[in-house]
């Protein structure tokens, strides 16, 4: 099984127990999300991978700015 799948399935789970909701009351899934108003696990990883794929884009090109800005205002003296 999936790491999402046995996340989603974790969530519904707790989403159960937050209404007092037995899988033998058959009650969908849709509902019990409605109920809950909870975000799902799937939606919320793929909007923080995103979020973690722009962090390290901006943060490695801040860095290559910043060293090419050093390179530029201190000269290297090579000592003999």
């Amino acid at each position: 099984m999936g790491l999402i799948r046995r996340l989603r399935v974790t969530q519904r789970a707790m989403e159960r127990a937050m209404l007092g909701v037995s899988l033998r009351d058959q009650i969908r899934n849709e509902e019990i999300r409605r109920k809950t108003r909870v975000t799902d696990i799937a939606q919320r990883v793929a909007k923080l991978k995103w979020q973690w794929a722009g962090h390290i884009a901006r943060r490695t090109s801040i860095r290559d700015e910043l060293n090419m800005r050093k390179r530029h205002l201190r000269p290297v003296y090579e000592t003999y």
